[in-house]
């Protein structure tokens, strides 16, 4: 991997109780060109968020005090960076709740730390500013739907939607090709990025999410709709 030109060194914090485990992820982290930082804590995991202000943070769901939950929880109300969610626990449940409070990826333990950092570089080639996807000062409509692509924000009316940011690739990667219909793999290359590797359905657990955030229903499809055995597409927001 190594570092984007022009963009400085890119921070890694590991949090996880898992000593070895930690400094495993890290010494991969390292060889890839990131500065790493460890915490065995939530607790000391947050404070170390706040100081170093990561681009990417590897969580344990598991950790003892502060769970790994409630840490993606407090990390997301002061940082928009890329959360990887690590779970020793197999149950869909536990991915399920991992990114709903706003992690972006998941992986089960064991699991290879080569692909963890390469799922990682995969991550991080996606644009902050949505440039690829419209130009700086569009803005994109759907009803009562607002995006503002450059700005990467999001209105429903008048009141702003608080998407975490790979919820809002995903919404503007629909938004700017409407009349398209995405399948999940087609998503995936264009958010993720096509090294992407793992786990298709994660792509149906930020839908959801969007569309809960829209107010979207299953059977009121405004903004985000099912195309039954294709995938989805934008809806015009009526």
């Amino acid at each position: 991997m190594g570092t984007d030109a022009g963009l400085g060194v890119r921070r890694a914090l590991v949090i996880d109780d898992e000593r070895p485990l930690a400094q495993l992820v890290g010494s991969y982290l390292s060889k890839g060109g990131f500065e790493v930082h460890l915490a065995h804590d939530g607790s000391g995991g947050l404070d170390l968020a706040r100081t170093v202000d990561p681009d990417v943070v590897v969580l344990d769901l598991g950790l003892p005090g502060i769970d790994g939950i409630e840490v993606c929880r407090q990390l997301r109300m002061f940082s928009d960076c890329y959360v990887v969610m690590l779970t020793a626990r197999t149950d869909e449940i536990d991915m399920l709740i991992g990114l709903s409070v706003g992690a972006d990826d998941y992986m089960t333990k064991p699991f290879s730390p080569r692909e963890l950092v390469a799922r990682i570089a995969v991550m991080l080639r996606r644009p902050r500013r949505s440039t690829s996807v419209g130009s700086p000062a569009e803005r994109l409509r759907f009803g009562d739907l607002e995006l503002d692509l450059d700005g990467r924000e999001v209105f429903l009316g008048d009141q702003p939607v608080a998407l975490t940011r790979t919820e809002f690739d995903v919404l503007a990667a629909l938004a700017h090709r409407p009349r398209v219909v995405f399948s999940r793999r087609a998503l995936i290359d264009t958010v993720w990025g096509q090294g992407w590797v793992g786990d298709e359905h994660l792509v149906d657990v930020h839908v959801l999410h969007v569309r809960q955030k829209l107010g979207d229903t299953a059977l009121d499809q405004k903004y985000v709709r099912t195309v039954r055995g294709v995938g989805y597409r934008m809806g015009m927001g009526q």
